[in-house]
């Protein structure tokens, strides 16, 4: 089971240390007492399983193809993760600003959303969402910093003009038994590292599939606890500490016989063009750092943009494409 980490705790010695523990160890916990309204997560759940019940025609008229900012709808199988096909159907949705005219690599990423015309509702449930979760996770992001023997603000500025958070509302259909052979694999999502700072994922209660790797290599389960959220850090926390915090990658496995499910991620990253601070770690901590992950395959890149953008043009390369996007 992934670490339990209490929000209310935090600011105590005891809190801090768990925090610390959790993300250098696994990298990922469950976070309770977070202080996010339940009705407000219903509604976001409702609200999701509202927008993938309509009609095909109706997601597809926000499909991501249309858009030069990785923005709108996904279809079943449309996304792609170590070049496998993710079994899943979503909306990705970010910060609502005007594109940059002439824009080149990551400042594509800026750009208006894709809301359906059919849920008007949706827009106004993600920016409550998106109010609500940007001041948790700043919070959050203050505390691990002290934990670090950092100051508490040591991280604002990245923050503080143009965050390019993400969020992403996603449906697993489920995997009936003996189902055709449009799939390819069980994969939901194919195992990876998120590329910014940290992850909220909410999951819909009672559900299954996302598996963490674990340190010696091996999968941990990580079913909803109810009430909380799972955390995760990114790419970028890693650097920031030369590896003392390290991203784990997870996936998403959708085998025969799993039910539907749906999860919305947020990814709370800094402005495309912040640079992430390298924290001076205390001398205990900084002999137990154990570098920036080396991997020819998935340079990591200290400005979120470069980081985002290396991933967007993988997972997408049908949207890259369609705007003559390289990597």
């Amino acid at each position: 089971m992934l670490p339990v980490v209490d929000f209310g705790e935090l600011t105590s010695v005891r809190g801090r240390l768990a925090l610390r523990r959790a993300t250098h160890e696994l990298g990922f916990f469950y976070l309770t007492d977070h202080g996010v309204p339940r009705a407000l997560i219903d509604e976001v759940l409702g609200v999701a399983h509202r927008f993938f019940a309509l009609p095909v025609e109706e997601k597809m008229s926000i499909e991501m193809l249309g858009s030069p900012h990785f923005r709108g709808y996904t279809r079943l199988g449309g996304e792609l993760t170590e070049g496998r096909t993710d079994w899943r159907e979503q909306i990705d949705i970010g910060p609502e600003r005007a594109a940059i005219p002439g824009a080149v690599g990551y400042w594509n990423l800026q750009g208006p959303n894709r809301w359906p015309r059919a849920l008007p509702e949706l827009r106004a449930t993600i920016i409550r969402w998106d109010a609500e979760l940007s001041r948790l996770g700043l919070e959050l992001l203050r505390e691990w910093a002290v934990s670090l023997g950092a100051s508490a603000d040591v991280f604002d500025p990245a923050f503080a003009t143009d965050p390019a958070t993400l969020i992403k509302v996603v449906r697993y259909p489920g995997h009936r038994v003996g189902e055709g052979a449009e799939r390819e694999s069980d994969q939901g999502v194919g195992a990876h590292k998120d590329s910014g700072v940290l992850t909220l994922l909410l999951v819909e209660p009672g559900s299954s599939g996302l598996q963490v790797e674990g340190r010696g290599g091996d999968w941990i389960d990580a079913p909803p606890l109810p009430g909380a959220f799972i955390v995760n850090i990114g790419e970028l926390l890693e650097v920031a500490t030369a590896g003392y915090l390290r991203a784990t990658r997870h996936r998403v496995l959708s085998a025969p016989g799993s039910p539907e499910r749906i999860s919305v991620p947020y990814f709370f990253n800094p402005a495309l063009d912040a640079v992430v601070p390298v924290l001076t770690l205390p001398a205990e901590l900084a002999g137990r750092a154990r570098g920036v992950s080396a991997d020819p395959g998935n340079p990591i890149f200290d400005t979120y943009g470069a980081n985002a953008w290396k991933s967007r043009v993988r997972a997408h390369p049908d949207v890259a494409a369609r705007w003559g996007y390289t990597s």
